[in-house]
């Protein structure tokens, strides 16, 4: 059997995540293209019972060919875990007022974001 000690994680480049993205002049088909991808990822995660809970600017790239990807799962958790759902998730600029008053979330968070 082989020891590994090293891991190394492979993903496919991506040239600009959303901040980046929002300064360039792009046409309407583009833009709509972008929050259709957007709204599927978003729509797949809560299907299958996640929330991101941290979705921003950052955490979205977009590829040359305007195909997106979203990043960064380390806040998410699982819809009923038995992990605590606080209110310190999601950069401050993008939490859904539920979160800011201390109040119960859902799925409905990633949208607001």
């Amino acid at each position: 059997f082989f020891l590994f000690q090293d891991v190394y994680l492979v993903m496919e480049l991506m040239e600009a995540n959303l901040c980046q993205v929002i300064q360039m002049e792009l046409d309407h088909d583009r833009m709509s293209y972008l929050l259709y991808q957007m709204l599927c990822g978003i729509k797949h995660l809560h299907s299958a019972g996640i929330i991101h809970r941290d979705l921003k600017p950052s955490n979205i790239v977009v590829n040359s060919e305007c195909k997106l990807k979203i990043l960064d799962f380390g806040l998410a958790r699982t819809v009923g875990s038995h992990f605590t759902m606080t209110s310190y998730v999601v950069t401050r600029y993008y939490r859904a007022p539920e979160i800011i008053l201390g109040m119960g979330y859902k799925e409905n968070v990633d949208i607001w974001s």
